[in-house]
């Protein structure tokens, strides 16, 4: 027993050691890392081991003074930023220095702002077929980038056009109908994906005018129709695809354009309104209009307007204008294929150009509108012979012709005149002689082709074009004596005018 208390007692007598307590500090500085540099204010600091918390001061900076030296898991937070962690070793002495870089949450970022301000405002009228769509876009984040997707329908159709999509642009410019209400969206997105849609906007465009010029432009490659007054004003596009359009006649009731297409792959005769919608293919697929040197130009309207004559090959064909009611008119001379041609009121008849494998074989015949009394009127001459047209009254032809009789396989003309005469071939008229004098010709170089009488009957429209085969046509009006040569629209051709 004694040997035990003597035990307890020297051990309580036993010093124990106690090691010494080392501090050190915390010094940093937290950034915004979408700005590179920028000091972000009132972000909160803890610390794993636990300490007090620590909120950063207007450079970004904090302090963790008096923490025992050892490691530290910093947790930093800010709303709209993504919590950082960092591991620091805080040292005996002198204070740690850390930078701490902060990204925004995702969460974070604001929706675009709705657009604004268009342009037409909302509910203008008057407006031209041809405008251009404004608006406004903002972005509550400084420095966002936003783009813009833009839909547009008209009022009596469901079919939304997407005219602008995933753009940094906030204009467009659009191509639209006459007389008619046209709504439109805006919907913007910023970087993030954050989509805002607006409102719907609306807009009417001004009545038809009443376009009395039609003719074929190309632009980029590919040919269109356009529609004009005599000034180039109002100027309408009236067909848009990636085909050819040519040859535009406007009805004799006024009401319909009739053109040609190649979107079958094959050239066949259309119909559509004066403001270019509602076209209708109403020749049969088979029976196209093509054969030889024709490429959608062999057809004409009858003179009331029920009714289209069209060649197909050595076949000359009539149909409704409502593609119904297919009937075989004539057939060409053997060896022969039928182009360009016209139909007077005068008299029911029609005047046809007929050609062989070239070009440069072609004569003109006149027969009845059922295709009986086919006579030739102008027999096969040096050089292309091209274009006939009558007169109002039907008295008199109208055609081209190169004087200078040159002949190629590519069907290049070197000087082509346009020659009026009458029916029995007396009276031939040269409509492009050179300039003389005070007097100004056709240019030396240059082709006249394509003739047509006036609606009057007084002037005639025609192209004028260089003879290089490369350069842009041109359309241009003078009097029946030649004189008075006026240019009226440049690269245009095939020119109609009612």
């Amino acid at each position: 027993m004694l040997v035990l208390l003597l035990s307890h007692f020297v051990l309580a007598c036993e010093t124990n050691t106690i090691e010494p307590a080392y501090y050190g500090a915390l010094e940093g500085t937290v950034v915004d890392g979408s700005s590179g540099s920028k000091p972000l204010a009132n972000v909160v600091i803890t610390t794993n081991p636990a300490t007090t918390s620590f909120t950063t001061d207007a450079q970004g900076k904090f302090t963790l003074p008096n923490l025992l030296v050892g490691k530290y898991a910093l947790s930093i937070r800010k709303t709209d930023y993504k919590t950082e962690t960092v591991n620091v070793q805080v040292q005996e002495g002198t204070p740690t220095l850390v930078t701490v870089v902060m990204e925004k949450a995702s969460g974070s970022n604001r929706r675009p702002n709705a657009p604004s301000n268009p342009t037409p405002a909302n509910g203008a009228a008057g407006q031209p077929s041809r405008l251009t769509l404004k608006w406004r876009v903002t972005d509550p984040d400084a420095g966002d980038s936003l783009k813009s997707d833009v839909l547009i329908y008209e009022s009596n159709s469901l079919d939304q056009k997407q005219v602008l999509t995933n753009s940094r642009d906030t204009v467009v410019t659009i191509d639209v109908k006459y007389n008619t209400t046209y709504f439109w969206q805006v919907t913007v997105r910023d970087k993030a994906g954050e989509t805002v849609r607006g409102d719907v906007w609306r807009f009417q465009t001004s009545a038809l005018p009443d376009n009395r010029y039609l003719y074929v432009r190309e632009v980029g490659g590919n040919t269109d129709i356009y529609s004009s007054d005599n000034a180039g004003n109002n100027l309408t596009r009236l067909t848009t695809s990636a085909f050819l359009e040519t040859a535009p006649q406007l009805s004799p009731t006024r009401d319909r354009i009739a053109y040609t297409s190649n979107a079958t792959g094959r050239y066949q005769l259309y119909t559509m309104n004066r403001d270019g919608s509602d076209s209708r293919q109403i020749t049969p697929g088979m029976i196209p209009v093509e054969g030889y040197g024709n490429y959608g130009l062999a057809y004409h309207w009858s003179p009331d307007g029920s009714q289209l004559i069209y060649a197909s090959n050595d076949k000359l064909w009539r149909i409704n204008r409502d593609g119904t009611g297919l009937v075989q008119v004539a057939t060409a001379p053997a060896g022969r294929n039928f182009r360009e041609c016209d139909w007077t009121a005068q008299s029911n008849r029609i005047i046809v150009q007929t050609v062989g494998t070239n070009i440069y074989d072609a004569e003109f015949y006149i027969m009845n509108a059922d295709g009986s009394n086919l006579a030739k009127v102008i027999d096969n001459l040096p050089g292309r012979l091209d274009s006939p047209s009558f007169s109002i009254d039907g008295s008199r032809l109208l055609y081209s012709r190169d004087v200078d009789g040159y002949e190629q396989v590519s069907g290049r003309q070197l000087n082509g005149h346009i020659f009026m005469q009458k029916l029995d071939g007396t009276g031939v008229v040269d409509l492009s002689p050179p300039s003389t004098g005070s007097i100004t010709g056709k240019p030396a170089g240059t082709n006249d082709l394509f003739p047509r009488f006036s609606p009057d009957g007084a002037k005639v429209i025609f192209v004028n074009v260089n003879n290089d085969g490369i350069s842009v046509p041109e359309i241009w009006i003078m009097d029946l004596d030649g004189k008075n040569r006026a240019k009226l629209f440049a690269n245009a051709t095939l020119p109609d005018w009612k």
